[in-house]
């Protein structure tokens, strides 16, 4: 039986090795959202999930799903749209609105958001500090521009960690995807991790690899592991 470790607010900068995680994921608990720890966390292969009713959870699953820029494919009528125009992309201008829809937009399988308002604020953060990043994409509808849908996600190194997605219009999200694709072709990102196994994704070409693998990838992709 795993025991998870607790880390108490304000502990030192640590988590265990992720071959210690739990069978679903789980490395720690506790700890804060600061974002010497944040990074820590993505630099280890670990994200921050979960909800008003439990500590932070840190996770580490094995396998990963992840989209590797140069493998991705853009689903037929989606790429037909974008040619056509219907969509205008943005990078990182307006993170704020695009995390606060997200967080009005609970993953699958989950219960109200998992977005609370510490975790905004921790993202935010991230965002001031260059780290953070949003991906808009906008829409024309009765004259007026209006937010379709967006992402966001933590860059470092040559990946990409995606956090969350929203849409507000069809294939709004699907879009955003798109233009993160685009994105990360052209700033040379070799890596977006997705975190979760998701149909959106995996139209997209995404794929699973163990999480051995994953680590390995970020020893090369990302600085100072």
């Amino acid at each position: 039986m795993i025991t998870i470790p607790l880390l108490p607010p304000g502990a030192p900068l640590w988590f265990p090795p992720v071959d210690r995680a739990s069978e679903d994921g789980i490395v720690a608990a506790g700890g804060d959202l600061s974002p010497e720890r944040l990074v820590l966390a993505y630099r280890s292969g670990i994200f921050p999930w979960y909800d008003e009713d439990s500590p932070i959870l840190w996770w580490s699953p094995d396998p990963r799903c992840v989209l590797f820029p140069d493998e991705a494919h853009i689903p037929r009528r989606l790429g037909r749209d974008m040619r056509r125009g219907k969509f205008r992309f943005t990078v990182d201008a307006d993170f704020e609105r695009v995390i606060r829809a997200c967080a009005a937009a609970p993953r699958p399988g989950q219960k109200g958001t998992w977005l609370i308002p510490e975790m905004v604020k921790a993202y935010i953060r991230l965002h001031h500090l260059g780290l953070a990043r949003s991906v808009e994409a906008w829409e024309r509808v009765a004259g007026e521009e209006i937010l379709a849908g967006g992402l966001y996600g933590v860059l470092m190194g040559r990946v990409f960690f995606g956090e969350s997605m929203f849409h507000a219009r069809s294939d709004g999200s699907k879009a955003a995807v798109a233009a993160l694709v685009a994105m990360c072709r052209e700033l040379d990102v070799e890596m977006i991790d997705c975190q979760q196994t998701t149909a959106h994704m995996l139209r997209f070409g995404a794929r699973e690899i163990p999480r051995r693998e994953f680590i390995r990838r970020l020893r090369i992709l990302t600085p100072t592991i």
